[in-house]
């Protein structure tokens, strides 16, 4: 009797509140620690712009790649349950290990290293599970992921606003740089918050995971995993130490994953290619706007540092003053603003049958995007002294996440309406890949505005950043155009593969 009742499945609600909540916690704590990545090289461990931004572009690009291989493991190895748990606590070790106070950069990327294991086993595997609770109900599987972007933007919003002010607050408090150590050990108990929380629930989500899963733990395969965790953490190490190395892996894996792309589309049979080329093509456009996407972290954090006037005022009357990293809180903020104007926007237009192409979505996104750049760039117009009014930045980041929800947003529905179920699990992962290198080519470019140590008056920086932000203003505008270009060509074979299925 006690068997048959634990068979018995929790709703889908509670079953998906549980994988919710700890995929908000983990997100509090990678977001948390973004918000601060790039000011910690630059202030605390004395780094040039440049070195910080390619060191935390490529840490981007790994920790978007891993999931590759965690989905795998998840998959086939050690059962998706046990690996989003593993990469929890994986990830809670990376954020203690950055609370330790110390000056080594090597003990920094080596925690980095630690972050990128734990997310390749928890990101793909708590995506999974949330498939897994919905799987056969159609109706309720796309709320569900739109739900779950929430958690990702409820995460975010309330780390990137706290952690600045935790490291202000500490370091204005007791002195020193212990600051920055606080806010880092606030990432790792948010998680392990989540963490309990799961421990707390775990009947719910009883029913669901792979086929590892339903057996007992195989402690070799659990060891082989933890081993070869190890020496990632190692690779990531030297890769993030030796710039050379971090250009050869990204620009090898794109090569390795158009290459398969090209294959996979030359041996596809020919009801399938039409779908894999469309995919190509829309996969090409989302490259480009993850560079665009990586700024945040990068030149528009430094940008906030250096020539943002951080009070918030209306008609002369204060509001309130924010940190520059609390800037990168916009990001998520508009995004919750925004996607429930989207989604009805979407159920009206599908109603009357004018809905929007995903492809034609990709060009508004990109537009949006190229307004949102052409706004910081215009700003240094309007600069006092060389700071521009912090009112800049909310209308910037208005636009460029109205962007992010158009193209970013729509990238793995891409990616389901396209490619074959067979190629499913492979293209999910060459996603992830493209996006990781277009994370680090996104910090090539933002080192177009790295600024000199020995150049601290605003009136001297802000021209060098706004040339940059104009410069990206016309480039996603020429990605817009190619997006227009391409539409007849989405169009027809989007014709096509919906007539061969």
């Amino acid at each position: 009797m006690k068997n048959d009742i634990a068979a018995l499945p929790y709703s889908q609600t509670r079953s998906f509140s549980t994988i919710f909540l700890i995929e908000l916690w983990e997100r509090f704590g990678y977001y948390g620690m973004q918000a601060l990545i790039v000011y910690y090289m630059v202030e605390r461990l004395g780094f040039e712009d440049s070195r910080a931004n390619m060191v935390w572009s490529a840490a981007a690009a790994l920790i978007y790649v891993a999931p590759a291989i965690g989905g795998w493991i998840g998959d086939k190895v050690l059962g998706t349950k046990r690996c989003m748990m593993l990469g929890g606590m994986i990830l809670t070790l990376g954020y203690a290990l950055m609370a330790v106070p110390t000056e080594n950069t090597w003990f920094l990327f080596c925690a980095l290293g630690v972050i990128v294991v734990g997310n390749g086993l928890f990101k793909p595997n708590t995506a999974n599970l949330v498939r897994k609770i919905y799987e056969g109900d159609d109706s309720k599987i796309d709320s569900a992921f739109t739900m779950y972007y929430m958690a990702v933007n409820v995460g975010s919003t309330i780390s990137m606003l706290a952690t600045p002010w935790i490291k202000d607050y500490v370091n204005a408090t007791w002195g020193g740089n212990l600051g920055w150590h606080a806010a880092f050990a606030v990432c790792s108990i948010g998680l392990v918050i989540g963490l309990l929380n799961v421990m707390l629930m775990r009947a719910t989500i009883r029913h669901v995971g792979s086929l590892p899963d339903e057996r007992p733990l195989d402690y070799g395969k659990l060891a082989a995993v933890l081993a070869g965790g190890v020496v990632a953490v190692g690779i990531s190490a030297v890769i993030l130490e030796y710039q050379s190395l971090a250009r050869m892996f990204v620009y090898l894996a794109g090569v390795v994953v158009l290459g398969i792309f090209i294959h996979l589309i030359r041996k596809s049979v020919v009801s399938e290619r039409a779908g894999l080329v469309a995919a190509l093509v829309l996969t090409l456009q989302i490259v480009f706007f993850f560079i665009f996407y990586q700024q945040m972290s990068t030149s528009l954090s430094l940008f906030a540092l250096r020539n943002v006037n951080l009070d918030f005022s209306i008609f002369g009357a204060h509001l309130f003053t924010w940190a520059p990293a609390q800037f990168q809180a916009l990001n998520a903020i508009w995004i919750m603003v925004l996607s429930p104007v989207l989604a009805w926007i979407y159920t009206v237009a599908a109603r009357s049958g004018k809905d929007l192409s995903i492809a034609g979505k990709f060009a508004l996104g990109f537009a949006a995007v190229a307004v949102g750049f052409f706004t910081y760039g215009v700003a240094g117009q309007f600069a006092v002294g060389g700071m521009t009014s912090s009112w800049i930045m909310v209308a910037g980041y208005g636009f460029y996440s109205l962007g992010e929800l158009l193209v970013s947003g729509l990238g793995l529905a891409m990616i389901a309406r396209y490619v074959p179920a067979r190629m499913g699990g492979f293209m999910m992962g060459a996603y992830f890949v493209a996006t990781g290198i277009s994370q680090y080519l996104g910090g090539v470019v933002a080192n177009m505005a790295s600024i000199p140590k020995d150049m601290v008056d605003p009136l001297q920086t802000l021209p060098i950043y706004t040339s940059l932000f104009n410069k990206l203003g016309f480039l996603a505008t020429l990605c817009t155009l190619i997006a227009l270009a391409a539409l007849p060509l989405m169009r027809r074979l989007t014709a096509t593969h919906q007539a061969q299925h």
